[in-house]
């Protein structure tokens, strides 16, 4: 990841970069699952099921629950909307030029969310 942020990647770096962003937000959506499973919260169970526990995660939920703070929604959302396209997309669909701005981002973005989970387990 740490060469992709100073190179171009060629095709294999960025299938393999993609499938990274992919893991990275299946990852937080894992951890929002799990948050709002042990605080009996019903999760969605529909075709636009990953949008709605998006929002559920930022307040849009039965007991006003947030587990992030809206500074940084626009911005996962980003990653939200990426782990869709690659879900839904070819390799040779990817371009770099849109995946540049998450890659870099990543590890500035994970503190973030990372201190947002804290403070969330902290107070629950």
């Amino acid at each position: 990841m740490d060469l992709c942020k100073i190179k171009e990647p060629d095709f294999i770096e960025i299938t393999a970069t993609a499938q990274i962003l992919h893991s990275f937000y299946n990852g937080i959506e894992s951890v929002i699952l799990l948050f709002f499973k042990n605080s009996g919260e019903t999760l969605p169970n529909d075709i636009h099921w990953h949008k709605t526990l998006f929002e559920m995660a930022f307040g849009n939920n039965s007991k006003n629950t947030k587990i992030f703070n809206d500074d940084i929604k626009e911005k996962l959302e980003e990653y939200l909307s990426y782990r869709h396209f690659i879900r839904h997309s070819y390799s040779s669909e990817l371009k770099w030029s849109e995946m540049a701005p998450l890659v870099k981002e990543l590890d500035e973005i994970w503190k973030t969310i990372k201190i947002n989970f804290e403070i969330f387990i902290k107070n629950n």
